[in-house]
């Protein structure tokens, strides 16, 4: 379960702290239990990223239909 806090992260700050946890993980030295919060925290990083982007996609996709609909189709064969 995500956080409330996970949930005001902004994509760039979940994407950086994210990518600080690979590094730890990588690097290894830690307790199986650190290893363990590492990559719970990484699972928890990772759905905020996804839901950044799928929300980033569902908004182009919006637009991109928006636009379509004004120019009147657009081209057979495309989405």
């Amino acid at each position: 379960m995500t956080s409330k806090v996970d949930e005001a992260l902004g994509y760039e700050q979940a994407r950086d702290e994210l990518i600080e946890v690979v590094r730890r993980l990588e690097a290894g030295g830690t307790s199986l239990e650190e290893s363990l919060a590492l990559w719970e925290r990484g699972e928890e990083l990772a759905k905020v990223c996804r839901r950044w982007l799928e929300g980033a996609r569902k908004r182009l996709d919006a637009a991109l239909a928006e636009e379509e609909e004004e120019t009147g189709g657009g081209s057979a064969g495309s989405k």
